[in-house]
């Protein structure tokens, strides 16, 4: 399992296939009532910008009409803005030739409109032909475990705006990626509405539910024992949005990577509130872990405060994405869940 897979906590492999998408062919979900911006145009005065990142900076100096995502969720981004990239990089399994999940392909104007866009596979690395191929006049790589010759080549080909300094790879919280890419595409004050909206939902589900805020709350999977996903991880900065706190030393664990593996000598570490596993209950190694009696003798397992997310399930998917579009849809699954864990009642189920 790699970098990339290990992001899953599955290790879904991309699937390829080819074709040419449309650029501003979605309903971005706002009427010109709302202060839209109309399809393919930039806010006045948007542009052009300047975007500082972790290689320097880059200027966009017009509306790009053909963005291709290297980074593995801007196109959530994108389609919440009314617009689609011409290349995506598919990451969960959504289906052959599909890099929309659930919950954003109701964002699409049909189905057929997303298989249009040319599937950029990860297996082997980026695919510099294939993009330079797209002839792309921006490139979002900002959800991304980019390298400086990466970011190099990429520069030859267009513009390409690259995570934030100071963040591990893959670190880029939901808001900054989507103020971000908004920003890129001369779209900052319709993007600014879209995460404003999902911050609210974030907050009343967090108010509905006081019990959140100081209880522990931790993120996991399997890989070389237990892997433990960091406070950037887009999904622990969820939870803590949501009031949880990660447990002490996470950080230290975890270092300069999104998460890290600890052994079972260490398995208190997971001894939370509550405890997401991202693992199919059907795979062999979580079978085997939960008949081990140290991790049977914990709290967390004791008073049913685990939570197994489905592999591959569309709550699984939405949590990977962690975006201005996927996240309104795992709050509606998740956070009861949450509430039945922590009340620390195995009877309540999850």
């Amino acid at each position: 399992m790699d970098r990339r897979t290990l992001l899953t906590g599955l290790g879904a492999a991309g699937l390829g296939a080819t074709g040419l998408a449309l650029v501003g062919c979605a309903d971005s979900g706002e009427s010109a009532a709302d202060g839209a911006t109309p399809t393919g145009a930039a806010e006045p005065g948007a542009l052009p910008v300047t975007i500082e990142h972790q290689f320097g900076s880059t200027t966009v100096k017009s509306a790009p009409q053909r963005i291709v995502c290297v980074g593995l969720k801007e196109q959530d981004d994108l389609l919440a803005l009314g617009l689609m990239p011409v290349g995506a990089t598919q990451w969960l399994d959504f289906g052959e030739g599909k890099v929309l999940g659930s919950w954003a392909q109701d964002k699409a104007r049909s189905d057929s409109l997303e298989t249009d866009i040319t599937v950029l596979s990860q297996d082997d690395g980026i695919q510099f032909e294939k993009i330079a191929g797209l002839r792309p006049d921006l490139i979002l790589a900002l959800y991304a475990g980019l390298e400086q010759s990466d970011y190099d080549k990429l520069s030859r080909l267009a513009p390409v705006v690259a995570a934030p300094k100071g963040l591990v790879g893959y670190g880029i919280g939901w808001q900054q990626q989507a103020l971000t890419v908004g920003k890129a595409v001369g779209r900052p004050k319709q993007m600014r509405r879209l995460v404003d909206d999902v911050k609210t939902k974030i907050s009343k589900a967090a108010d509905g539910h006081p019990e959140f805020a100081g209880s522990s709350g931790l993120v996991a999977t399997l890989y070389e024992g237990i892997y433990l996903y960091g406070p950037q991880d887009p999904r622990s900065r969820l939870i803590s949005e949501l009031g949880f706190e990660l447990p002490a030393g996470l950080a230290e664990i975890t270092g300069k990577e999104f998460g890290a593996s600890i052994s079972t000598e260490k398995i208190e570490l997971i001894d939370t509130d509550a405890l997401i596993w991202l693992v199919s209950p059907s795979n062999g190694d979580f079978k085997k872990l939960s008949t081990d009696k140290l991790y049977r003798k914990l709290r967390v397992v004791r008073e049913g405060r685990a939570i197994t997310i489905e592999a591959l399930s569309d709550l699984d998917n939405a949590f990977n994405f962690c975006t201005v579009l996927s996240i309104p849809f795992v709050l509606t699954d998740l956070v009861p869940k949450l509430a039945a864990a922590v009340d620390g009642d195995p009877s309540t189920g999850r």
